[in-house]
């Protein structure tokens, strides 16, 4: 449906805004606007041919402007007001998303940066850097997110730099392997497949049939 649409765009505003620090009252308009559109069981494309403006306006949490905009995006499947705060915040959006990578949420990021414990102006120059050299926002996150997940499987630390020196192999960068590996009292074990049996491999290397039941082992998450 159109209302989940409408909702996503306005929902999305709402997140440029805090990121642009606007006031919390215009922030939780949208936000509320846009959770009263994902519960309305009729679709707002057949208000407003119903009722036009004044059909929208009749929505709970929509007011004037944000009816204006919903009767926008049905004419043109496109808000104004978006791609403007999209453009404006792109530079902020790469760095909030960048901290969002190492769990520092934009709350916490607002609030370190206010208190000095995070210099904001310091990841402003390579976050439009990285802006210019991926060509969208989009593409940025997307290359942060690679660099997160192949950095934080071998417990490495990464900066929005890290994504300049490993530009040329972003598609080759692959989070390590994760798997189980099986233990009993501490030693490993090892699974035979021509005999269908588990062995345990002492200190010197020898394979000790297991004659315990499989709850007795223990499966650890090995890189």
């Amino acid at each position: 449906m159109v209302n989940q649409e409408i909702a996503k765009a306005l929902t999305e505003i709402a997140y440029l805004l805090e990121i642009k620090g606007e006031d919390d009252f215009r922030i939780r308009a949208y936000r509320n606007a846009a959770k009263f559109l994902e519960k309305l069981d009729k679709d707002v494309k057949q208000i407003y041919k119903e009722e036009g403006l004044i059909g929208l306006k009749k929505i709970p949490g929509v007011g004037k402007s944000i009816a204006e905009k919903i009767e926008e995006y049905l004419k043109t499947k496109k808000m104004k007001t978006l791609k403007k705060l999209d453009d404006e915040t792109a530079i902020r959006q790469i760095v909030t998303h960048y901290f969002e990578t190492k769990g520092v949420d934009l709350k916490e990021l607002k609030e370190n940066a206010k208190k000095q414990k995070i210099v904001y102006s310091r990841f402003t120059k390579p976050a439009k850097q990285l802006l210019e050299l991926s060509g969208s926002v989009v593409k940025a996150k997307e290359a942060i997110d690679k660099v997160a997940g192949w950095a934080k499987s071998r417990n490495l630390d990464y900066a929005i730099e890290t994504v300049f020196k490993k530009w040329l192999e972003l598609d080759r960068l692959k989070p390590k392997e994760i798997v189980k590996k099986p233990f009993f009292q501490g030693r490993p074990m090892i699974w035979s497949q021509a005999r269908k049996r588990w062995y345990v491999i002492d200190d010197g290397g020898e394979w000790l049939e297991f004659a315990g039941k499989e709850s007795e082992m223990e499966w650890r998450l090995e890189t």
